[in-house]
């Protein structure tokens, strides 16, 4: 980790250029914020604990899916806000960061990389992009739509949807004097033709517009940040080890009464076991005698929500809603295969049935 870290700032210190040390530090303010204000939380859950001042509300009757439900069902539950990572993707065949054997991470051998994470790596990529879209052609075929915009075929956009480590939804050059926007087709189309992604304006490298280690996120997660979680009053995490700051650090974002719910393969995101004992941090707390508003649901993502839902009676509702999206998703799939293989035809010269064949279908039909 101190190694990836040391490698990284040694070659951004190399490369930067006037342009993008003025584009870093407007994007890096909100960040330096973000930090300032977590430490100021940290010092304030210090002296609020040592100190036995202030009081929280409990308001979880069981530390379990069938207490949530019941605080769902109260109508005390306005605001929720769910995190979710790569492991909420797992069951559309797309490979999650970390598992041991069948992430992403544990299967990289092929690309001959100094370290698995540095196919993630900014620096790394301008200098080396080829590992990264051999990676994206691999992930992207036919199973599912795409590696991390899910979330949006699922019909979430807008004010719904914050992607906090970035989206392939849209790419822009990686030059910082100019920065022109590229499209999703426009991406696809690159990344099957064996081609790397270039821009027509300045030949510069053009990247799909997720966070690599190296870059800064979005400001809309730091604004999110600051004026939606301090209204949440339940908190869905899934899918996610919490091992990736800042997003990791969101738990804490959250009042000290409202309740969080991890639906996961392993717990995640537990406190420290010295600032558990002082009761601050910000970190998960399943198990201690102080527990009081943390579930975890060991579980994959989609039976996690599935039996929440069934507990809140809404099951029914949710499988009649997942069949009928996979069956627009395929129908759609099946629709863009025929346009791309009628395509291919009309450029091959293929000829088209010769007139009897319409005659004598259409007399088989009478």
């Amino acid at each position: 980790m101190s190694d990836t870290s040391e490698f990284t700032e040694k070659e951004e210190k190399e490369d930067i250029t006037p342009e993008e040390e003025q584009g870093n530090q407007s994007e890096d303010s909100s960040e330096d914020e973000a930090s300032g204000a977590t430490e100021m939380d940290f010092l304030r859950n210090l002296f609020s604990s040592t100190l036995g001042l202030g009081s929280v509300e409990k308001v979880l009757d069981e530390l379990n899916l069938e207490g949530l439900a019941r605080y769902i069902q109260s109508g005390k539950c306005k605001n929720i806000v769910c995190m979710v990572g790569a492991g909420i993707s797992t069951s559309a065949g797309i490979p999650d960061f970390r598992s041991p054997g069948t992430g992403l991470y544990a299967n990289l051998q092929k690309y001959n990389l100094p370290y698995p994470e540095a196919i993630f790596q900014i620096d790394y990529f301008k200098k080396h992009p080829e590992p990264f879209f051999a990676l994206a052609r691999e992930l992207y075929p036919g199973q599912f739509k795409n590696i991390d915009t899910l979330e949006r075929v699922a019909g979430l956009e807008g004010d719904d949807l914050i992607e906090a480590h970035g989206t392939f939804f849209t790419s822009h050059c990686v030059s910082f004097s100019c920065r022109k926007e590229y499209n999703l087709e426009w991406m696809k189309e690159k990344i099957f033709s064996d081609d790397i992604p270039k821009c027509d304006k300045c030949s510069s490298l053009v990247k799909p517009d997720i966070v690599f280690f190296g870059e800064s996120l979005p400001v809309r997660f730091f604004t999110s940040m600051k004026m939606d979680f301090p209204q949440c009053d339940l908190l869905i995490i899934m899918g996610t080890s919490l091992q990736v700051q800042p997003f990791a650090g969101l738990v804490g974002r959250v009042s000290k009464s409202c309740p969080r719910l991890l639906i996961n393969m392993e717990k995640a995101g537990q406190a420290d076991p010295f600032f558990g004992v002082l009761d601050f941090g910000g970190g998960m707390d399943f198990d201690s005698e102080k527990a009081y508003r943390d579930v975890a649901h060991i579980s994959t993502c989609d039976e996690g929500c599935l039996a929440l839902a069934d507990l809140l009676g809404w099951k029914g509702e949710l499988e009649e809603l997942v069949n009928s999206e996979h069956s627009r998703i395929e129908a759609e799939d099946q629709q863009e295969k025929a346009s791309g293989a009628a395509g291919a035809a009309a450029e091959t010269g293929t000829p088209r049935s010769a007139p009897e064949d319409k005659t004598t279908d259409q007399q088989t039909n009478d």
